[in-house]
């Protein structure tokens, strides 16, 4: 039997081009800490 996530979620994020939405995702990554904030990773993690 599958067992249901509840720590899984799906967003999606429509702009028009150079609107910000690289560097929304990537504040979202760092406020959820998947991304540390001690941790060495390119200024844009989508790019």
């Amino acid at each position: 039997m599958l067992t249901e996530r509840t720590d899984l979620r799906n967003i999606a994020i429509i702009a028009h081009v150079d609107h910000g939405k690289t560097a929304l995702v990537d504040g979202l990554l760092r406020q959820s800490h998947t991304i540390r904030d001690n941790q060495q990773v390119a200024d844009r993690v989508l790019d």
